[in-house]
């Protein structure tokens, strides 16, 4: 049996309700398996992991993209994460039994099912982009929700799917296919979002840092710190403990410390083991000495 993985964004982390309603077609659903589900008020977003059979998994989530569709208004919307509209991004990542050409060929039929059904643009991103110039996702997203109309604007900038005008309070949507990655967030223990910014800046790929690595700085105020947030594209090739001492390393030079730092929705075993053979200093250690992995074969 072919499985993909989905995990849709929604520009929604501080109504409960809302948030609620937008995961509620992604539960109970033979052949969908809802993962995870994380809001977050700072960033006022919504990170979601589904798992299942491909063809089911895509109409669980056309679903709820409706729903956040009609829940999220991106005229009053506000929060420290970039986005160009209600549903967000909405990457297929194949798991088993599928190639990267299929997660393709799924995140095509769900962007023209969204441009249909709920006049929505879609742009496609990653491994289904139309054109290099859209395989990055942040030169999609530029100029984020309030800048579409002037976007659309601009020929080059029409959307893959759906007419190039923006839908009044749902915006934009990218969708498209990668390989797993890890979101991944390191806690500063300074309120100066410039020092962030500067570490983000030295540490992510467009900038000349780790060709793994993208990265922005995010102010959390009520806990008094600031954060390097990060995608970490290819774990494989840049590791967590990598961008760790990183962000540690150059946090040194502004006499700022790291405090802790958090994963945003899932994680594969994998990094986690590459993490622990780094700083346990760990011998020929590989998923085959973890426990749960032999209890599950």
């Amino acid at each position: 049996m072919a499985i993909v993985q989905c995990v849709p964004n929604f520009s929604e982390g501080r109504d409960l309700e809302k948030v609620e309603k937008i995961v509620s077609p992604l539960r109970g659903k033979e052949g969908v398996k809802l993962l995870n589900y994380e809001p977050d008020p700072n960033y006022n977003r919504l990170v979601v992991t589904v798992i299942g059979e491909p063809e089911k998994v895509k109409n669980a989530v056309l679903e709820a993209i409706g729903v956040a569709m009609d829940v999220i208004d991106m005229n009053v919307h506000e929060g420290q994460h970039s986005r160009f509209g209600a549903t967000d991004v909405c990457p297929f990542i194949p798991i088993k039994g599928m190639t990267m050409d299929d997660a393709v060929q799924i995140a095509k039929e769900l962007g023209q099912e969204v441009s249909k059904k709920y006049n929505i643009p879609v742009f496609l991103y990653e491994k289904a982009a139309s054109k290099p110039e859209r395989e990055n996702l942040a030169t999609v997203r530029k100029g984020e929700y309030e800048g579409l109309d002037k976007k659309f604007e601009d020929p080059n900038w029409s959307p893959d799917f759906g007419e190039a005008k923006k839908h009044p309070t749902a915006g934009a949507i990218a969708i498209g296919a990668r390989r797993p990655l890890i979101a991944y967030n390191i806690n500063l223990d300074t309120q100066d979002i410039n020092i962030a910014s500067n570490i983000a800046k030295t540490i992510r790929h467009s900038s000349g840092g780790y060709r793994f690595i993208k990265a922005g700085p995010v102010e959390i105020p009520e806990r008094k710190i600031t954060q390097v947030t990060m995608n970490l594209t290819d774990y494989t090739k840049t590791s967590m403990y990598r961008a760790f001492e990183a962000v540690k390393m150059e946090a040194r030079r502004y006499g700022v410390n790291v405090t802790g730092s958090e994963v945003v929705g899932l994680c594969p075993m994998e990094a986690l083991i590459d993490v622990a053979s780094y700083y346990l200093g760990l011998e020929n250690f590989d998923l085959g000495k973890v426990l749960e992995t032999s209890l599950m074969e």
